[in-house]
């Protein structure tokens, strides 16, 4: 794709890897292996870990989380605004994949514990995908660099399996993928497929739509599964660019809108 050619030429790191759900094989690949930072889009495998632990019994779905024994984030998302100081994982989860909630996050993986998502994560096949911290305001020199570092080729299969089933078991993929799929951020690839960020499920033209984005400075991630009438399809984008003026993020967002076309005109 010209736009993602044009971004790399341009000093940006781009990957990008998408699949054709009813073949299993790939339509466009593009250093789908490289491990880059993701941001937020690495909260996907702690839902995971949530889902299948609360599957397992072992944790109450319902167990309440308190907020005041966290560090406060300034980072995206809702429960920071809300009176409420305490609230279930449920909700936390729902929190997390929809508004990508930094403190929701930071809850669940102070309950959850990185450990166990990183075990998830070589369960899950993810080798050159890791969670490595929780959202902070600032990182300091003994901090990790990121929150999360993944590839695309691994998180646009982790998508299609979430959609087909095949993660940890059929309750637990069927669990993320409903939290995924009140997701609100629609403002990468998504922003073409005209739905409404606040309540897409059950599109009267048949658009079948989950994704997750993560957003920090200079990186922009989106991963997600699009199906219409005429074929599915699960993808991964990431790009990690010099955030130097708003041209520079305009063009890195133009590349995503660009893909979100191209699977358009794939999927209808």
């Amino acid at each position: 794709m010209a736009a993602l050619d044009a971004l790399a030429v341009a000093g940006a790191q781009v990957s990008v890897h998408v699949d054709d759900l009813d073949r299993g094989s790939a339509v466009l690949v593009g250093d789908d292996y490289v491990s880059l930072p993701i941001a937020g889009l690495g909260v996907v495998p702690l839902l995971v870990e949530v889902a299948a632990q609360i599957d397992q019994n072992r944790l109450d779905p319902y167990e309440v989380v308190d907020r005041t024994s966290l560090p406060a984030v300034a980072g995206p998302g809702t429960w920071q605004h809300l009176a409420a100081p305490s609230l279930p994982v449920v909700d936390l989860a729902v929190l997390a994949a929809s508004t990508g909630d930094a403190l929701a996050a930071n809850a669940l993986l102070a309950r959850i514990g990185l450990p166990a998502v990183r075990v998830r994560l070589e369960q899950l096949g993810l080798s050159r995908s890791a969670m490595m911290d929780a959202f902070r305001d600032r990182r300091g020199p003994d901090d990790a660099p990121h929150v999360a570092l993944g590839a695309t080729r691994e998180y646009a299969r982790l998508f299609a399996d979430l959609v087909n089933s095949r993660v940890v078991t059929p309750a637990v993929s069927a669990q993320v993928s409903e939290w995924l799929s009140h997701g609100h951020d629609l403002s990468l690839a998504a922003s073409v497929t005209g739905l409404d960020p606040f309540a897409h499920e059950g599109d009267e033209h048949g658009l079948l739509f989950l994704n997750k984005t993560g957003r920090g400075d200079g990186v922009r991630a989106e991963a997600g599964v699009l199906a219409g009438p005429r074929a599915g399809v699960s993808y991964a984008l990431t790009v990690c660019f010099d955030d130097l003026s708003i041209a520079h993020r305009l063009r890195a967002h133009d590349a995503f809108r660009v893909l979100g076309l191209e699977l358009m005109e794939y999927v209808f």
